[in-house]
């Protein structure tokens, strides 16, 4: 601490006492502060003065020792208070010790119960997942249970209907014993009456039709064929009726009949071969001028009409100068020709000798013949052109051939040749004489529709079926798969449950012609069974699409039970539909029903979008598919599976040795030697490679010797070489460059296309090419298996084809976007020239998509036609595809087909523009509906409507249909109230244009059940379905085959006439019911010939003056009308008219049938002042039947309102309108359109009179009316009635309607 010498005064000086005399002094000031704090200093600064020296220690010591003792004591009080600050602290840390202590006690404490929290957790967590499992187990167990239990079930519910049928079979064999009488004495049957069939549901079969009846499957064109031609007022009251006429012909013999006639696919004609009609031309150098002024001038037209229809037209001639190099090919293209014409004036020579006696001598029932003969005086006939015409007049021997005999100009001759063979392509090949053929957007895709209700449907999809099947039947037969086949009928046997069965193998194995043939054999060993089938094509193709798939299969099976109705539209919702129908179905269909779906892996997302193979399928139902075994989805290969082996060294030489056989070529020892050690390996040994190289060896004899050939083909050692070779072969076989090009373009464009291009699409995008240059190439193509001709178009036969293809001549598909240029370029340029064809519509959207010209794949869906085919032929989801990829979600494509809509409306001022627009609404509509897009459909199906009534009649069955359509709306807006006033309305025009045993009349009859059903009026319901179904079963006899049935027609007056004698009433109805059949296949002649009969003999057995001379009378004036011979027509009618006045009641329906025909005409002919009093009496039935408040007597009122107008009998016809106008508004309301029309012809008559202030009053209103009406994008509220009268117009009459281009 130091002592007090430690201290100096201010100002003094310290000595450092280390360095002694060295040292420097220095002052430091030291500043005078408290003692205490001096203190402290000192001690801070302690040993800084250790050592220092002071000049008066004592006196300070004595002058501080008072002040030291002080401050020791408060050192010691200081150093006391500190200990006890210690103490204190001490305690304190004793005291927190001990705290710590008992905290970590309870730290310790709840980390022990969060382990135990922990592990009770994980004990509830382990406890849960066993439940869960358990839970899965159980609902597993349930399933299980479930699918047995319904299995039981079905199985149970078909031995009950066996045992049912064996009790039906037993009594029936009793009611035979006691006919005979051999007396059977049972109580317990005594009062039984099961041979009265009760229908219950819609499509149910009934006794008659059970067993073989119903055992196939019938085809797309029997359901859909026959409506389309409907066209007379009273044709449908004579439909064909089991009893009557057919109550001498054997039942089982009529069953027999009908069950092999629903094999027949009516609506691809026998005489089309691949959906074209084909005109072969044979022609001499005398009548080249003839056949030039023919291609050029008619041709166009009767491409245009065939290309309407769906067809493709192309004309066959060969030149006769070089017609002696194409021997092979003529004699290919006559027999697929669907009309053979011969063109002959004096002389002939070799080669026209060779193909007229080959068409018209040796085949002349293969298909129509015309003969052009122009006879010149001056050139009399040579020896073997008489020589000829005598043979062909002694092989005509059913005067098949139409002989043209012409003695003018040219012109006149090709004319004359023209006129003839539109007749036979209309009568005899596509069943269209006296069709409105022009209004085709109007009349045949209506008539299409008709039958299949809200179903859209392809008929091309169809026949590309039909057409794949048959021809993988063909190339079936050389190959051996009856150990397959044995294989596939014992899998296909098994006891249910049964997985779908799985026919696998490798690229060109022969899944598809395996599957083919059994097909066959199956439909000949099991009539019963009704089979499913659909093989898929090239991938991207429209065959391989998942959804029209699944919507042709699910509509070929509703087709079975005559009814397709309720088949939603949406793609989603037809996946998902599709195992509902399949198991609603399967338990009516007494045999079993079998599916088979070829290349099944080749179909896009097939795992996705194929789920319902996994679940359990019905107990009658088996599913077969074919995949490739490199490319089956790993979940399908648990499934029962048949793989296809290589073919064994026999089965090899056996399809080599019979090609050889059947080309005339002879193999040495060394060569089959050579072929045998060749085709050893899995990749040549399978049906294809093995195929592929017989057809090489027997047929590249023109381009290569056999030994080379051979010798190249050996050093093929899988199928993609041996296409290579063969490609290289058919090149070689073209004698010139040019076309060798055009063999590459046009496999280029067939390996680009969407399915597939043409005849006459490569001769239009190749001007230079001829036809006898592309039939020699494309049968050079087809006998080497590289392409072939399915539905009218150049395709690849297999798979690998287009991939040699590909690889060869397209740098392996760099090129592909150029060659899909080029056939946007073609079908652009048929889009501008306004010929909106099928083909337009399927290939130039789908190019535009793969090209990513989303611009101009919008301005080609904004075609309104483009866009209508697509729909209307069934490619829904294809048109919904291509907007989702343009971007545009539903509302704005809706509101881009309404502006375009309005667009075009504008230019439309001719009546067929009308009726087309009217269409164009109508798809919309039902496209927007489908969509479900209720209230912008309304819109459209409304102006659809008003354009209809308007343009047509309002009782015209257009106007059926869209009624029908928009009571479809109103159904699912849940406005039962209006959709039944337009169902009521549809089935009132149905019942008057077709007559009560229509199947349209079915349709609407349908419709109003399921509504009343939803409204549960079962009652109501029930009646009326009953009711649908007995016009089903009386229609469906006429949807199997309309010649077959002109022919037990035909027997049946034939056993009539032996039984009954010639002249009776029964024989005159049958007389007029083949002249009815005959008029449905638009032989107008024929029809002519037999109600001409039957008219006759009526009114021999039953008198001039009876009804049913009026019926025929009325038969007669429609078909004359339909001649456009209106003056017989009208005769006939007047005729008709006056024997039903005698004979029926005033307001018999019959009468105000013909009243309203009759009425037409004379309107149609000009003749107005005989149109009035028909009016009148039309008028006066309608009050009598509806009402004087009916829309429909306004309606009648208005009509002749605008009669009187066009007779300027202003003064009759206001009294009408003004009484149409009250009578509107008490029904319809007062902001009605119906309202507004009436006010706007009253305002125009008003104006007529001179009362100008009352015309613009009434104007005025009704363009209130008029701009009251919500937009067309909004909506607009529809009529609750359709009939509207026809808008009066100052123009005067309506002309003649003009006779079909």
């Amino acid at each position: 601490m130091g002592t007090a010498s430690s201290l100096v005064s201010p100002g003094e000086v310290i000595e450092d006492a280390y360095g002694g005399e060295g040292g420097e002094a220095c002052e430091i000031p030291v500043e005078v502060k408290p003692k205490a704090r001096l203190l402290r200093s000192s001690f801070r600064r302690g040993p800084r003065v250790i050592g220092a020296s002071f000049k008066s220690t004592g006196s300070v010591d004595l002058e501080y020792t008072a002040e030291y003792e002080r401050l020791r004591k408060e050192y010691e009080i200081f150093r006391v208070s500190k200990n006890n600050e210690i103490t204190s602290m001490q305690k304190k840390e004793a005291k927190l010790d001990e705290e710590n202590k008992r905290l970590r006690a309870e730290l310790q404490a709840l980390q022990k119960t969060y382990q135990k929290i922990l592990r009770e957790k994980e004990s509830a967590l382990e406890a849960k997942y066993q439940a869960m499992e358990r839970a899965a187990t159980f609902e597993h167990d349930r399933d299980k249970v479930k699918r047995q239990f319904k299995i039981f079930r079905e199985t149970k519910e078909k031995e009950i209907q066996d045992l049912l049928r064996a009790k039906r079979d037993l009594e029936a064999k009793l009611q035979q014993l006691q006919a005979q009488g051999i007396m059977v004495y049972d109580p317990d049957d005594s009062d039984d009456d099961d041979n009265h069939t009760t229908v219950t549901a819609a499509g149910t079969p009934c006794d008659y039709w059970g067993g073989g009846v119903l055992g196939s499957e019938p085809s797309m064109g029997s359901m859909m064929q026959l409506q389309q031609t409907f066209r007379g007022p009273e044709f449908a009251h004579s439909l064909c009726d089991v009893e009557g006429p057919f109550a001498n012909v054997s039942r089982d013999d009529w069953d027999a009949a009908v069950a092999s006639l629903l094999q027949v696919s009516p609506h691809v004609s026998q005489a089309l071969w691949s959906n074209t009609v084909r005109c072969y031309l044979i022609s001499t150098q005398e009548t080249q001028a003839e056949l030039d002024i023919f291609t050029q001038s008619y041709s166009p037209r009767l491409r245009s009409l065939c290309e309407g229809l769906g067809h493709f037209y192309l004309n066959i001639c060969f030149p006769e100068e070089s017609a002696a190099s194409y021997a092979l090919e003529r004699r290919q293209e006559m027999e697929r020709s669907s009309v053979c014409v011969l063109l002959l004036k004096s002389s002939v020579t070799s080669c026209v000798l060779e193909d007229a006696e080959e068409a018209f001598v040796k085949n002349p029932d293969g298909h129509p013949l015309v003969l052009y003969l122009r006879t010149v005086e001056a050139h009399p006939l040579s020896g073997p052109t008489r020589q000829l015409l005598e043979r062909v007049n002694a092989a005509d021997k059913a005067a098949k051939v139409k002989v043209v005999d012409h003695g003018g100009s040219p012109e006149e001759g090709a004319s004359m040749i023209y006129t003839q063979l539109e007749k036979v392509i209309k009568q005899e090949l596509l069943g269209l004489e006296g069709s409105d053929v022009d209004g085709k957007d109007s009349g045949i895709d209506e008539g299409r529709e008709e039958d299949s209700g809200d179903v859209l449907w392809d008929l091309h999809d169809e026949q590309e079926q039909i057409e794949a099947y048959q021809q993988a039947c063909s190339a079936a037969a050389q190959l051996g798969f009856q150990k397959y086949i044995d294989r596939l009928n014992d899998m296909v046997a098994a006891p249910p449950p049964t997985p779908p069965l799985l026919v696998s193998g490798g690229p060109g194995s022969g899944k598809s012609l395996l599957l083919s043939k059994w097909i066959e054999l199956q439909q000949k060993h099991s009539p019963n069974t009704l089979f499913l089938y659909h093989f898929v094509g090239r991938p991207l193709s429209t065959s391989s699409e998942p959804v029209l798939i699944i919507k042709r299969l699910t509509v070929k099976l509703l087709q079975h039970f005559w009814s397709i109705s309720g088949l939603s539209m949406d793609p989603s919702k037809i996946l998902e539909e599709f195992p509902r129908w399949l198991e609603r179905l399967s338990s009516r269909h007494q045999g079993n029903i079998i599916i088979i779906i070829d290349s099944i892996d080749q179909i896009q997302q097939a795992e996705r979008h194929m789920k319902w193979l996994i679940d359990p399928l019905p107990v009658n139902v088996r599913v077969v598919v074919s995949v490739n075994v490199e490319t089956c989805p790993q979940a399908w290969r648990l499934w029962p599976t048949l793989h296809l082996d290589p073919l064994n060294p026999r089965e090899v030489k056996s399809v080599i040795n019979t090609e050889c056989l059947a080309a005339d070529v002879k193999l040495t020892k060394d060569q089959d030697k050579k072929l045998e050690r060749h085709c050893r390996s899995a990749s040549t040994c399978n049906a294809l490679y093995v195929t592929l190289l017989a057809k090489m060896i027997t047929n590249c004899r023109c381009a290569w010797s056999l030994e080379k050939t051979l010798e190249q083909c050996l050093l093929c050692q899988d199928t993609m070489s041996l296409y290579s070779l063969g490609l290289k072969v058919a090149l070689d076989s073209l004698s010139t460059d040019g076309e060798r090009h055009v063999m590459r373009e046009m496999l280029c464009l067939v390996c680009a296309s969407h399915n597939g291009v043409s005849e006459s699409e490569v001769l239009a995008v190749f001007p230079d090419l001829g036809l006898p240059v592309l039939s020699s190439l494309l049968y050079t193509l087809q006998r080497l298996c590289i392409v072939g001709l399915g539905c009218g178009l150049i395709r690849f036969q297999h798979l690998q084809a287009a991939e040699a293809v590909r690889l060869e001549f397209m740098d392996g598909g760099t090129c592909s976007p150029a060659y899909r240029e080029k056939l946007i370029h073609y079908f652009s340029q048929q889009l501008s020239q306004d010929r909106v064809t099928w083909r337009v519509a399927d290939e130039l959207p789908w190019l535009l998509q793969q090209q990513e010209d989303r611009a101009k794949l919008q301005l080609s869906l904004l075609n309104l036609f483009v866009s209508q085919n697509l729909y209307k032929r069934g490619h829904f989801s294809e048109l919904l595809a291509y907007w989702q990829y343009v971007g545009k979600d539903k509302s704005s494509m809706a509101t881009e087909y309404f502006d375009s809509l309005k667009h075009y409306e504008k230019s439309c001022e001719s009546e067929d523009s009308m009726i087309r627009l009217g269409n164009l609404y109508e798809t919309l509509g039902r496209f927007l509906k489908d969509l479900g897009l209720l209230s912008q459909a309304v819109a459209p199906l409304q102006r659809s409507l008003e354009i209809r009534e308007t343009a047509l009649d309002p009782d015209h069955p257009s106007v059926a249909l869209s009624l029908h359509q928009l009571a479809g709306v109103y159904v699912q807006w849940r406005k039962y109230g209006n959709a039944e006033q337009f169902y009521k309305q549809a089935l009132e025009i149905s019942e008057n244009a077709y007559g009560s045993d229509h199947a349209c009349v079915a349709r609407e009859l349908d419709s109003l059940a399921m509504l009343y059903q939803k409204q549960n009026k079962y009652e109501q319901a029930e009646k009326l379905r009953k009711r649908s179904v007995r016009i089903r079963q009386k229609t469906a006899r006429q949807k199997g085959h309309m010649y077959g049935f002109t022919l037990l027609r035909r027997r049946a007056l034939q056993l009539e006439e032996l039984t009954l004698g010639k002249d009776t009433a029964d024989c005159a109805k049958t007389f007029n019911e083949l002249g009815v059949l005959y008029y449905l296949q638009n032989n107008l002649e024929a029809a002519k010939v037999f109600l001409t009969r039957s008219l006759e003999m009526r009114q021999r057995v039953l008198g001039p003056d009876h009804p049913d001379c009026a019926q025929s009378l009325n038969n007669l004036a429609a078909l004359h009308t339909e001649r456009r011979e209106y003056e017989t027509a009208e005769d006939m009618y007047e005729r008709a008219l006056d024997i039903r006045k005698r004979a029926l009641s005033p307001d018999h329906p019959s009468l105000a049938y013909t009243l309203k025909h009759l009425a037409m005409l004379y309107k149609r002919r000009g003749k107005l002042e005989k149109a009035v009093p028909l009016y009148e009496l039309a008028l006066d039935i309608r009050e009598k039947s509806f009402g004087p408040k009916h829309p429909s007597v306004a309606t009648a009122l208005v009509n002749l309102a605008v009669l009187y107008c066009h007779l300027k009998k202003h003064s009759e016809a206001l009294p009408l309108y003004e009484q149409a106008l009250r009578v509107y508004e008490d029904s319809l309301g007062r902001s009605h359109p119906r309202v507004g029309e009436t006010l706007k012809n009253l305002a125009v008559l008003s104006y007529e009179e001179g009362d100008f202030e009352k015309a613009a009053e009434l104007y005025k209103r009704a363009m209130e009316i008029k701009e009251a009406e919500p937009s067309l994008v909004c909506g607009k509220a529809p009529s609750r009635h359709s009939s509207s009268g026809d808008t009066f117009s100052l123009r005067g009459p309506a002309p003649l309607p003009h006779a079909p281009r």
